[in-house]
């Protein structure tokens, strides 16, 4: 009996329909791998129901769940990728959270900032949401009501959630993270851009980056678009308020003080939530690495003094070693998992203040370089610690992750496509039991590139019949330069099956409309 993998797109959507009504949706290919494994997985996922539960036992609740994401940190950056100390980039305290835990050389990202923000907290590439651009100041595109967030399902289990950090999913209250399920959020609007555009207007010596800003009274008169304020604290039920003092003022100063008072506030939370009979939730959006450099790293031992974002790093080394340890003195590490993980790859425009990577490609880009990035989970007594499997994992696995830890997936709705697949087996079991055998690339609203177990092709235009694709094989080739088409034609059919498996879902669930149409866009979304 054929499987719906290597239907027509037409004939997939009616195989695809005959699932339960309460499942998650998920994507063509990865619903066709769980059918291929369902016996397989169903026995595994007893014994994973039974770790889960007799931990649930031993601490009266489900575990707590945090997410670090972090900015422009590039695959082969840390230390225990060949950076670190290495490159400038001393990563001392990650490397540690990593050999403690599970250390994945194949995650991956969504191309850029805005795009990987939506995918954690949806679990869904962009392109299904409607928002496909990063977002600057005055925008009013921002995450719809109707998607649902991580902080929205979890939520509907108990827990108390809270983010800090770059949201940058939207200035308007209807996209804030307080009306988004979280119960707190301390926040910044933008990316780090902004900070420096009204000290460039203010320098007279042509040191910072942006020279023609016009100041903030000349561009809110010319635009409309008021800069005054850079980020908020916001409470559920209640509204936000401007966050007071530097680290809301937008200014080359700011992410430092920001950051410093994000993990005074994340380490009091832990401790004022340890003994709660409810479990916590955090998605800490880190701003390292910004182009902000920290003042009081800046001559850390190790440090590229010529790279702004190494001190920056140094900084956030010693916030993620402070949050693991107050996790450990308040008796809750075995109960609460920790995920560390970048956005994209480093962006170049302003090197050697600059994140890099060994692969070919940056941020942007859907090429190695941009979405491949590095990863660690950090979980005392359930991750056995000293583990680099090779499985993949992409950052809307995150979602659905959380979710099934949570014993929360019933509140995850059935309306849409759910892109994450549940990597629970892999954290537990190790090498081997990753659940994902597929990823489709989108930059924008445009698939650019499909990924099958080592096979990734990049789709470009056919000519003369043949078909518009360069073949890679990604273990043997991650720097992706030996690209051809014609040792890859074995895959033409099995890629094209893929692609209208994919496809076939789109059509069940359509994307939602674009917020800002195309063509009325300045740049490519990205």
């Amino acid at each position: 009996m054929k499987t719906c993998l290597k239907l027509g797109a037409a004939t997939a959507i009616s195989c695809l329909v005959a699932i339960p009504a309460s499942a998650i949706e998920p994507d063509g290919p990865h619903l066709e791998f769980a059918q291929r494994n369902a016996e397989a997985w169903a026995a595994e996922d007893a014994d994973l129901n039974a770790k889960l539960a007799e931990l649930e036992a031993k601490y009266g609740k489900k575990p707590n769940i945090v997410y670090i994401l972090t900015d422009d940190v590039g695959w082969g950056e840390l230390g225990w990728q060949g950076g670190g100390k290495h490159r400038g980039t001393p990563s001392a305290e990650l490397d540690q959270m990593a050999m403690e835990g599970m250390r994945f050389w194949s995650a991956y990202a969504e191309p850029s900032c805005t795009p990987t923000r939506i995918a954690i907290n949806t679990g869904r590439h962009p392109v299904r949401t409607g928002l496909l651009s990063v977002l600057w100041p005055g925008m009013e595109d921002g995450l719809a009501a109707e998607e649902v967030t991580i902080a929205e399902v979890l939520s509907e289990e108990g827990y108390n959630t809270a983010m800090w950090g770059k949201w940058h999913l939207g200035d308007l209250p209807e996209h804030a993270p307080e009306n988004q399920g979280y119960d707190y959020a301390y926040y910044g609007l933008f990316n780090g851009a902004p900070d420096y555009w009204q000290a460039s207007y203010e320098d007279q010596n042509g040191t910072f980056l942006f020279p023609d800003f016009p100041g903030y009274e000349v561009y809110k008169e010319r635009t409309g678009i008021d800069m005054s304020v850079a980020g908020y604290v916001g409470r559920k039920d209640e509204g936000r308020t401007p966050i007071e003092g530097p680290a809301g003022e937008l200014s080359p100063e700011r992410q430092e003080v920001f950051e410093n008072a994000s993990i005074d506030q994340i380490t009091a939370y832990v401790k004022n939530h340890a003994n709660a009979e409810d479990p916590f939730f955090i998605y800490w959006a880190s701003y390292a690495q910004q182009l902000a450099p920290s003042q009081e790293f800046l001559d850390a031992p190790g440090v590229d003094k010529n790279n702004r974002q190494a001190s920056f790093m140094a900084m956030h080394n010693n916030h993620v070693r402070r949050l693991l340890d107050t996790l450990e003195d308040q008796g809750i590490a075995e109960n609460t998992l920790v995920v560390w993980i970048s956005d994209n790859g480093p962006m170049y425009a302003f090197f050697p203040t600059a994140g890099y990577t060994l692969l070919r490609g940056a941020k942007g880009d859907i090429l190695e370089g941009g979405v491949r990035v590095p990863a660690m989970a950090w979980w005392p007594g359930m991750i056995e610690p000293g583990q680099d499997p090779v499985d993949t994992l992409h950052v809307t696995d995150l979602f659905t992750t959380a979710a099934r830890i949570a014993g929360a997936t019933d509140h995850i709705p059935n309306d849409r496509i759910t892109d994450g697949v549940d990597q629970t087996a892999l954290f537990l079991n190790g090498e081997g039991h990753g659940r994902r055998n597929f990823m489709a690339h989108y930059s924008g609203p445009t698939l650019g590139a499909l990924r099958y177990e080592n096979f990734k092709i990049h789709i470009t235009e056919g000519h003369g019949g043949l078909p518009g694709m360069d073949f890679y094989n990604i273990k043997r080739d991650p720097g992706e330069k030996y690209g051809q088409l014609y040792p890859g034609l074995f895959a033409v059919s099995p890629m094209q099956f893929l692609l209208e498996s994919h496809n076939g879902r789109i059509a069940q669930f359509p994307h939602r409309s674009p917020m800002t149409p195309e063509e009325s866009t300045l740049t490519a979304h990205d």
